[in-house]
C-alpha cells in the first residue's frame, strides 16, 4: 500500500486545505506572508532597518512550512543573523492571516473570471443588484456584472431586484481590476432570443444572417434557410407571432423586423427597405453603394421615422444608400454608421457632441429648436449657418415630429372588456319599461 504525507501540524493542515479548496499554490502563499514578514518588521522597526539598510544589510523572512514558527534574519554577504524581535510572533499570525485572506479573494476572483471568459458572447439571466454611478451592476451568479451606460437600453429603467436577460460581452480592466462587462444593448443579444424561442435557430436550420439594431427602438434581421421546405422567415415569427412576440417583450417593446435574405444586392435592399415598394435601384458593388428613387408617396415610408428606416437598411446591408424621390431633388445620404439621428447631417464632431450634450438628437427637435430663436449653449453663430445649412439638405418627408406609439395590444384588449362589461351593466330600455309597469 502506498504511504502518503500527510501535515502532522495545524499551520501545515490548515495551510494545506485552504490551498487545495481554494486552487492556490501553498508555496506561493509562504513566499507572500515572508515578504509581508519583512514589510510588517520595517513599519515596527523603521528607525533600526532604515539604520541596517544604509549600512548595506539585506534582510528575509523565514518560515517554518510545518510549524508556522516565522524569523526575521539580517543578511550581509554569506552572513545572516537571527534579529526577531521579543513578541514577532503575534504579528505573524495576523499578518499571515492577512496574507492567506487575501490570496484567497484573488484566486476566487481569478477562477470566476475565468469560468465567465469562456462564456463571452452567451445569454444568461441576471438580476439588477445596485446602482454604481451611472453603471448597472447585475448578479449572475457566482461572479457580478457591471453594464455601462454604453451597454444599457436607454429607454428602459432598471429597478433593484429586477430580472433581465443579458449578454456577457466582455472581460475588461478597469479602475478596479478584472470586470465582465455585461450588455442589453448588444445586438448579439437579440439573436441569442431568437435562438432560445425557434428551435429552427437554435438548430442551425434557420441562420440570422444579418442584424442591425437600435436598442429600444427597432431592429431589422435578415434570416436565410438552409433546409428546403422550412419558411425562415415564418418560423421565427411563429404561429399567431407568439415566438417574435416573447422576443420583443423581453426587449422591453422594441420593434423588430424579420426580412429574407437573398444574394442579390437589389432584392436585399429592397427588402430591407420594406415597407416602401416600387422602389428603382443602381447598384455599385465596387464602391458599396447604392442609389434608390422612391415613388414620392412611399418615401416617407423608405425613410422612416427620423431616418431610422434607411438607416437600419444601410446598417444590416452594409452599403451606402442615398435615398430620393421621383419629383424631390434633395437626396439623403446614409452610411449606416449613424448612431443618432442628427448624424446624417454630416456635421462636425465638436457640433456633434454640443448637440448630443443638449440633448438634441432628433432631426425634428433641433430644427424646432432653430426656428424657436432659442440658444444652444455652445453653438455659435457660424456653427448655426452650418447646421441650417445641414437641415436644408434634408428631403422634407423626413423632418417629422415624433408621434406616440400605439398602446401594447394587451392593455388595448383589457381597455374593450372593461368597456364591455360597463356596457353589459348597463340596464336595457327593455328592462326599464318592465320595471316602471311592474
Amino acid at each position: 500500500m502506498a504511504t502518503q504525507n500527510i501535515a502532522r501540524t495545524e499551520f501545515a493542515a490548515a495551510l494545506n486545505q485552504i490551498a487545495s479548496e481554494r486552487g492556490i499554490d501553498a508555496k506561493a502563499v509562504i513566499e507572500t506572508i515572508k515578504a509581508a514578514m519583512v514589510a510588517a518588521y520595517r513599519k515596527d522597526h523603521a528607525d533600526q532597518f532604515n539604520e541596517d539598510t544604509e549600512a548595506g544589510y539585506e534582510f528575509d523572512a523565514e518560515i517554518n512550512p510545518a510549524t508556522g514558527a516565522a524569523k526575521i534574519f539580517r543578511l550581509k554577504g554569506k552572513k545572516s543573523k537571527d534579529i526577531t524581535p521579543p513578541g514577532f510572533g503575534r504579528i505573524a499570525a495576523q499578518t499571515a492571516k492577512q496574507v492567506i485572506l487575501q490570496r484567497v479573494r484573488e484566486a476566487e476572483k481569478d477562477a470566476i473570471i475565468e469560468e465567465y471568459s469562456k462564456k463571452v458572447g452567451a445569454m444568461i439571466s441576471g438580476m439588477v443588484l445596485r446602482f454604481d454611478g451611472t453603471n448597472v451592476v447585475v448578479d449572475i451568479g457566482r461572479g457580478q456584472g457591471i453594464m455601462p451606460p454604453e451597454e444599457q437600453i436607454r429607454a428602459e429603467f432598471y429597478k433593484l431586484n429586477q430580472r433581465l436577460m443579458i449578454l456577457i460581452k466582455d472581460i475588461r480592466e478597469t479602475m478596479r481590476g478584472r470586470s465582465i462587462i455585461v450588455s442589453r444593448s448588444d445586438p448579439k443579444l437579440v439573436e441569442e432570443l431568437f435562438a432560445r424561442e425557434v428551435p429552427e435557430v437554435n438548430s442551425k436550420a434557420v441562420e440570422i444572417k444579418a442584424i442591425a439594431r437600435e436598442a429600444g427602438i427597432r431592429t431589422k434581421i435578415a434570416v436565410h434557410s438552409s433546409q428546403d421546405g422550412v419558411d425562415p422567415v415564418g418560423s421565427c415569427v411563429g404561429q399567431k407571432g407568439i415566438r417574435v412576440q416573447a422576443v420583443i417583450n423581453e426587449l422591453g417593446g422594441e420593434k423588430i423586423d424579420i426580412i429574407q435574405f437573398s444574394d442579390s444586392v437589389k432584392d436585399f435592399i429592397s427588402a430591407a427597405l420594406a415597407p416602401a415598394e416600387g422602389l428603382e435601384l443602381q447598384v455599385s458593388k465596387k464602391d458599396k453603394k447604392a442609389t434608390v428613387t422612391v415613388p414620392d408617396d412611399q418615401l416617407s415610408l423608405a425613410i422612416g421615422r427620423g431616418g431610422q428606416n434607411v438607416r437600419l437598411a444601410a446598417k444590416l446591408t452594409q452599403y451606402k444608400i442615398d435615398i430620393k424621390g421621383k419629383s424631390d431633388k434633395a437626396t439623403l445620404s446614409v452610411t449606416g454608421k449613424e448612431e443618432f439621428e442628427i448624424d446624417q447631417l454630416g456635421l462636425s464632431t465638436r457640433i456633434r457632441n454640443v448637440l448630443v450634450e443638449s440633448n438634441l438628437l432628433s432631426v425634428y427637435v433641433l430644427g424646432e429648436k432653430i426656428k424657436s430663436g432659442d440658444k444652444i449653449e455652445g453653438i455659435g453663430p457660424k456653427a448655426l449657418k452650418t447646421i441650417q445649412a445641414a437641415l436644408e439638405k434634408i428631403p422634407q418627408t423626413e423632418i417629422k415630429s415624433p408621434v406616440k406609439d400605439s398602446p401594447p395590444p394587451e392593455k388595448e384588449a383589457a381597455k374593450k372588456k372593461k368597456l364591455k362589461a360597463k356596457k353589459d351593466d348597463k340596464p336595457s330600455p327593455k328592462d326599464d319599461k318592465a320595471k316602471k309597469t311592474a
